[in-house]
């Protein structure tokens, strides 16, 4: 009685290239950490804090100086389903955004000083287009592209736990 190796190569050799293209983005990715500049700090040297949307919570990064509002969600390559960065201003302004070495796309809500968000916008990842509210703030809320309309969070609607502007 034989036994044909037949279906046992075709099924290996169905597996090769699977195992060629998780093996490439493997490399691919290791590239791209290689890539952050030096002194880019990391996702969990950001202070924390909890936010609240409704009913919904919201674990967010705090940047509220010049370096880590520069820096932002830059090189990021993902964010959990309910992880943001929360931009904290210390003046009532018109603060505008774009999403330079930014490289995934994201949603952000801008707010008043009382956490009402005013504008929302959405962001496209590696673009250096300029997002700017219609309307003074001091907090930018940037979350995965999409989660606030999909959450049915629009202007109006009011942040809670925001850390005061310093």
């Amino acid at each position: 009685m034989g036994v044909s190796l037949r279906p046992l190569l075709a099924r290996i050799a169905a597996a090769i290239p699977a195992a060629v293209i998780c093996a490439a983005s493997l490399t691919a990715a290791h590239a791209l950490a290689q890539q952050m500049p030096a002194g880019v700090k990391q996702p969990s040297e950001f202070p924390r804090t909890k936010l609240t949307a409704g009913m919904f919570v919201i674990d967010a990064a705090v940047a509220a100086n010049d370096a880590d509002r520069e820096q932002g969600l830059m090189y990021r390559t993902q964010l959990a389903p309910n992880e943001g960065m929360l931009f904290v201003f210390g003046e009532n302004a018109v603060h505008c955004f774009w999403m330079k070495n930014t490289l995934i796309p994201l949603s952000i809500a801008f707010m008043r000083a009382d956490g009402t968000i005013t504008d929302i916008d959405e962001m496209q990842a590696e673009t250096t287009n300029n997002h700017c509210p219609r309307n003074n703030g001091v907090y930018a809320l940037e979350m995965s592209k999409g989660w606030f309309s999909s959450k049915g969070i629009t202007p109006g609607t009011r942040i809670q736990g925001l850390p005061r502007p310093q």
